[in-house]
């Protein structure tokens, strides 16, 4: 049986045709008209025909970055994209004639995974995307955990510090300000602004404006600063990781996303800080930890899938 996943991101349309056993047939990708819904519900159809193009199939899976609600068939809210209260499942489903299933970017990276990455043989998975923010799903008993209202596992939201960083949800301390793509950013750059002697090579790297690249490419070259900043990441991270363990008990993290393309710099620290920090430490079992496999495509291939069990 095949299915079309589609994962919208703010930049970019991703799509692919599926089989059941979570394989690619077909790949195609086009730039996503973030301001303009109306536009990227069409994109979609257009993908969907391209694919379905000589093959028969059964159903359509749709990745959003934003709040999906309980039916899997309206987009709340979008914070990078024009999407407030969006019927994205009808408009699809009445442009491509076929049955649509929407559900949130990160839950869909999260099942891929689950499925048919990092965590497979797994029934409790806490995944984690980490890139600008930090996007999170949850798999409890081997199902799927969306939340009352379909709004669940927003991990990255979680408060960890009072007081602390202002989000851009509204709130202040949330863990994404402190353990994701932007706050390595920030941390390096506060390290270089007050202490520049130690972060000459980042200084020299960046000419002037530090991004995630030049602080990735700066600590392998054993710059001081950059690699305070992979430190504090990894014990964030590792802390929330902790806490969420208190909580969920999960059998493994899987950590994917943007950022975990420099898990050479941060996983082992973050595995070692997470054992001293777990409740009941040295009287439970612990939680591996474990990278993300299936890449750029676990959205897809996670969208397809639920489309498919829909």
């Amino acid at each position: 049986m095949l299915t079309i996943g589609v994962d919208i991101g703010g930049t970019k349309v991703a799509a692919g045709v599926v089989d059941d056993e979570g394989r690619i047939v077909e790949h195609t990708l086009r730039p996503t008209a973030a301001d303009r819904p109306d536009v990227v519900a069409g994109t979609v159809a257009d993908i969907v025909r391209e694919l379905s193009e000589g093959r028969a199939i059964e159903a359509v899976g749709v990745g959003a970055a934003g709040f999906v609600d309980e039916t899997r068939s309206m987009v709340r809210f979008a914070p990078n994209l024009a999407w407030r209260e969006e019927p994205l499942q009808k408009k699809i489903s009445d442009l491509v004639g076929l049955p649509v299933v929407i559900e949130n970017d990160a839950n869909a990276m999260a099942w891929g995974e689950t499925r048919f990455g990092a965590g497979r043989g797994q029934s409790h998975v806490v995944c984690l995307t980490l890139g600008t923010g930090i996007g999170g799903g949850l798999v409890i008993d081997g199902q799927l955990y969306r939340g009352r209202w379909g709004m669940g596992a927003e991990l990255g939201h979680m408060q960890v510090l009072p007081g602390g960083r202002l989000c851009g949800c509204g709130n202040v301390g949330c863990w994404e300000k402190y353990a994701s793509g932007q706050a390595l950013v920030a941390e390096a750059r506060e390290i270089a602004t007050a202490r520049p002697e130690r972060a000459r090579t980042l200084l020299e790297l960046a000419g002037g404006k530090i991004e995630g690249e030049e602080v990735t490419e700066a600590a392998r070259l054993g710059d001081d600063a950059s690699l305070e900043a992979f430190r504090a990441l990894a014990d964030w991270l590792a802390q929330g990781m902790a806490d969420l363990a208190a909580i969920l008990d999960p059998g493994c993290f899987i950590v994917g996303g943007g950022v975990s393309r420099a898990a050479d710099l941060f996983i082992d620290r973050t595995r070692q800080t997470f054992a001293e920090r777990l409740t009941g430490r040295g009287h439970r079992p612990l939680a591996e930890i474990k990278l993300a496999e299936l890449g750029a495509s676990a959205g897809v291939v996670g969208a397809a899938d639920l489309a498919r069990q829909r």
